[in-house]
């Protein structure tokens, strides 16, 4: 059976989530803990608690446009605002009752949500589903300068945690990764979002 449940890094006040860019966008904003231009705050941002759903993504860091990867760690309080203002990104029908709500809600949308198949170490395709949150334009300047607690560049972890996988170390690669667990949605998010 597939779940929808939202497993990240979280404390009490903050929650950490991905996200990979070009060196000339990544690189200053792992430098100065927020992201700063070249970044545009006029376009959709994507962000993603699933650090291996973003190295399948990224392809380790390696696919152009997408070698620097970046932990953001924003406040709960943003991304539950986030998750409240959500849509999904598909009619499910344990959210809407029919396409045309859907349609209505979606073109409205200031943040999307989709949720993507989960990935194991080794890229596979799992049951389980992971979210990924679409902030538009129109909410970009609330991430930005809002909801971000610091930004840490994680570059280099990926690539050692690749290259260990390479070298047939999957144990040792493992344990490298980020500590995720599942993160405690109030039912009402839960149900907006389509999350079990």
């Amino acid at each position: 059976m597939r779940t929808r449940e939202i497993r990240a890094c979280h404390d009490r006040d903050s929650i950490t989530v991905y996200q990979a860019y070009a060196p000339e966008i990544g690189g200053p904003a792992a430098e100065h803990g927020t992201f700063v231009p070249p970044f545009s705050r006029h376009r959709m941002t994507w962000i993603k608690p699933s650090f291996l759903w973003l190295m399948a993504r990224s392809d380790w860091a390696r696919r152009p446009g997408q070698e620097t990867i970046l932990a953001v760690r924003i406040s709960r309080t943003g991304w539950e605002e986030a998750l409240s203002l959500a849509v999904p990104t598909d009619p499910d029908r344990r959210v809407f009752r029919a396409s045309d709500e859907w349609r209505r809600r979606f073109a409205d949308a200031v943040v999307h949500v989709q949720w993507d198949p989960e990935r194991s170490l080794h890229g596979r395709k799992l049951e389980a589903r992971s979210i990924q949150i679409g902030l538009s334009r129109h909410i970009v300047d609330r991430y930005v300068d809002d909801w971000i607690l610091g930004i840490e560049g994680r570059t280099a972890l990926a690539r050692k945690i690749h290259g260990l996988l390479k070298a047939g170390r999957t144990p040792q690669a493992r344990a490298l990764l980020p500590k995720e667990r599942l993160y405690p949605l109030p039912p009402a998010l839960a149900d907006r979002i389509g999350a079990d």
